[in-house]
């Protein structure tokens, strides 16, 4: 059996010289992407905040230039794998993926077998040979391990690269050339290679900016590492994208002593940070490319009157998992209720009750009519409605117009 072909990943530091040959090798190969001040944003959380659009690289996701950066890396010197392996839950798949095919390399991609339907298309859409093993990462990477050793495969690490990490950094280079002004940036953290190379990145050009990383609860790996927590880990998360079970070696070292701070933010304000981003910058992100936002909506005032720089670092999202987010955000928001009306089963009794709704100015989406399954009287009638409205003022106002009229009417 042959050994696998894995670049070997020690402690090493990764130096600013180390990106600047990155952003060499990548240039005009990835889009330099716009950083630009978000004002209504920034009027919400009580910071000037600007935003790093690298959902608008091709494969909607800053994974490529990682990615990018270790390929050209390996065909330096004349050199040619056999090929190269990968495990992902999606973005750095595509980026592997996509610039394997570019540059001529077989590539083979495992992800793990919940990854979301439009990741997994999009990177057998590149021409990757796409494998589904696994629960977690975890798994995959170690299906990917062994894949690599029998077919003598060269390991393209998500994160745990030196390569990696420099191709990762060329964000922090391009955000403070274009917004110089920046005193904090907001970074979420799956594995850290992100992190690790924007906080290198800006060690030197700008010393004295604070970074945080941000992770979701259900997988606090790295905080836990850094902070020596001990958290229950989740069975999934929304931003699957920065559900990683373990830190990297070398990335936790570079957070270790590169990054100031790392917090936790939970689902609903991730759902949030999503929503806010769609219906204010008409941007779409995925989970982990909200992360940051999050983390301010979270605690906006550790951040109040900075200067605060946020990458939304994808934008790989399932539709299926984007329209259950709009529905429950909605619902948060008071713009979408659910009410049940009592009154006596006689004809007519359901025109009353949709008059009443539409007199208060609100638009029925369901009706269900309910006999056998109520706990009413027989007489009486069930009327379960889903209905838009403006806000929660508004839901108040409809059931004090249906209660006036003679029904009894509450929200659930």
């Amino acid at each position: 059996m042959n050994a696998p072909r894995e670049e070997p990943s020690p402690v090493a530091d990764i130096g600013f010289g180390d990106i600047e040959a990155a952003a060499a090798r990548i240039a005009g190969q990835v889009l330099d992407t716009p950083c630009l001040e978000s004002r209504t944003l920034s009027q919400i959380v009580g910071a000037q905040v600007f935003l790093k659009f690298e959902n608008l690289q091709f494969t909607a996701s800053f994974k490529e230039r990682g990615a990018l950066n270790k390929l050209a890396a390996l065909l330096e010197g004349g050199s040619r794998p056999r090929g190269v392996i990968a495990a992902s839950a999606g973005n750095h798949a595509q980026g592997v993926a996509h610039h394997a095919a570019r540059l001529g390399l077989r590539a083979v991609i495992v992800m793990p077998e919940h990854t979301p339907t439009v990741k997994v298309e999009r990177t057998r859409g590149f021409g990757a040979e796409v494998v589904l093993q696994g629960a977690t990462f975890d798994e995959a990477r170690d299906h990917a391990l062994a894949l690599a050793a029998r077919e003598g495969l060269t390991f393209v690490h998500p994160f745990d690269d030196p390569f990696v990490i420099a191709g990762q950094g060329t964000i922090g280079v391009e955000m403070l050339r274009e917004q110089p002004s920046i005193d904090t940036l907001v970074i979420a953290v799956g594995g850290g290679g992100l992190i690790g190379g924007i906080a290198t990145a800006v060690r030197r050009l700008k010393p004295s900016v604070r970074i945080v990383g941000v992770q979701t609860e259900r997988f606090p790996a790295m905080y836990d590492a850094i902070k020596g927590t001990r958290h229950t880990q989740g069975a999934g998360t929304i931003a699957e994208g920065i559900a990683v079970g373990q830190p990297g070696r070398i990335t936790e070292a570079i957070v270790r002593g590169r990054v100031d701070d790392l917090m936790l933010v939970d689902e609903g304000d991730i759902e949030q940070a999503i929503l806010m981003l769609l219906e204010i910058e008409k941007t779409l992100v995925e989970g982990a490319g909200a992360a940051g936002l999050a983390a301010l909506l979270r605690e906006p005032a550790r951040f109040a009157g900075r200067k605060v720089g946020l990458v939304l670092c994808g934008g790989n999202i399932d539709p299926l998992l984007l329209a259950a987010i709009i529905q429950r955000g909605m619902v948060r928001a008071g713009r979408l209720a659910r009410i049940r009306v009592g009154a006596r089963d006689l004809p007519g009794v359901l025109a009353r009750i949709t008059a009443v709704v539409a007199e208060a100015g609100a638009n029925i989406d369901e009706v269900h009519h309910q006999r056998a399954f109520s706990t009413l009287s027989a007489q009486n009638v069930e009327v379960e409605l889903v209905l838009q409205t403006r806000n929660r003022a508004h839901i108040d106002d409809v059931l004090a117009r249906l209660t006036a009229a003679g029904f009894e009417a509450a929200a659930y």
